[in-house]
C-alpha cells in the first residue's frame, strides 16, 4: 500500500508542477525565459509527468489567456458560474481546448503570441496510442503492487488517467466559488487558501487575476506559494531567467 500512495502523491505533484510551472506561468504568461534546450526538457518532463492526460502547452496557453480576458462571463472557457456542475464546465473546456489544439477554430490574435510549440511531443502526447500506453502502465503497476485485500486502491486509477483535467477542475471550480477576495477584480475569483496545499499556489485565483503576471501568487504574509521558491532556485542556477517586471 505504501508504494501505491507514494506513487500517487508523486504523480499528483509532479504533474501539477508541470502544469503550474510550464503550462501556466511559462507558456500562458511568459513570466520567465528559458533557452531552447530547457524548453524542450520541460516539454518532455510535462509529457512524462502528465502521461495519459498530457495537455498541450500551446493550446493550454491560448485557453488560459481567454480565461483571463473573459473571466466568469459566458465566453470564459471554464467558469463555474455558467455551468450546472463541474462536469459540464470541464466538458465545455474540453471542447474549446480540442478546437484550439486541432486548429478547428481561429483564436483571437491577442491570445496567440509567443506560444511554445514542439510538434513531436504535441502529436505524441495527444495520440490515443500514447494515452493508452500510459493508462495501461498505471493499471499494470497497480495490479503488481496492490494487495488483494486492498481493492479500493484501484479507485485512484481514474485520477491517474485524468490527472491534468482533475487539477484544472479543482482550480477553476474551487478558485471561482470558494474562499476570500483580496481584490475586486470584477469577477468571482477567490483564494481557496484551505485547499492550496493540494495545488502549489494555483488556488490563489483572486490574487492571480488581479496580478496575472506576478510570478509569486501569494500576496498576503500568510499566503505561501510553494512553486515560487522553486522558480527562484531555477533562476538562481541559470535554468530560467526571471523577468524583473514579473517578480512583484
Amino acid at each position: 500500500m505504501t508504494i501505491i500512495i507514494l506513487v500517487f502523491v508523486l504523480h499528483w505533484y509532479l504533474s501539477l508542477f508541470s502544469q503550474t510551472f510550464f503550462l501556466h506561468r511559462y507558456a500562458a504568461h511568459g513570466m520567465f525565459a528559458m533557452n531552447k534546450f530547457w524548453e524542450k526538457f520541460f516539454f518532455a518532463f510535462t509529457y512524462v509527468t502528465q502521461g495519459s492526460s498530457y495537455l498541450s502547452p500551446r493550446a493550454y496557453a491560448v485557453l488560459h489567456r481567454m480565461h483571463h480576458a473573459y473571466s466568469d462571463t459566458e465566453k470564459d472557457p471554464h467558469t463555474p458560474h455558467h455551468a450546472s456542475n463541474v462536469f459540464t464546465m470541464m466538458w465545455k473546456t474540453k471542447d474549446i481546448y480540442n478546437n484550439i489544439l486541432n486548429y478547428r477554430e481561429e483564436a483571437d490574435k491577442r491570445f496567440t503570441g509567443n506560444l511554445p510549440d514542439w510538434k513531436l511531443i504535441e502529436n505524441m502526447g495527444d495520440s490515443w496510442i500514447s494515452r493508452l500506453f500510459w493508462g495501461t502502465s498505471y493499471v499494470l503497476f497497480y495490479i503488481f503492487f496492490v494487495p488483494a485485500d486492498m481493492w479500493y486502491l484501484y479507485l485512484l486509477l481514474p485520477v491517474h488517467f485524468l490527472m491534468g483535467p482533475v487539477h484544472g477542475a479543482i482550480v477553476n471550480w474551487s478558485g471561482h466559488m470558494y474562499g476570500y477576495q483580496n481584490f475586486d477584480n470584477n469577477d468571482k475569483s477567490r483564494n481557496s487558501l484551505a485547499m492550496d496545499f493540494l495545488m502549489m499556489g494555483e488556488l490563489y485565483q483572486n490574487n492571480h487575476h488581479k496580478l496575472p503576471n506576478r510570478v509569486n501568487f501569494g500576496v498576503k504574509w500568510f499566503e505561501f506559494d510553494p512553486t515560487y521558491p522553486v522558480i527562484k532556485i531555477l533562476d538562481f542556477v541559470g535554468i530560467i531567467k526571471l523577468k524583473s517586471s514579473k517578480i512583484s
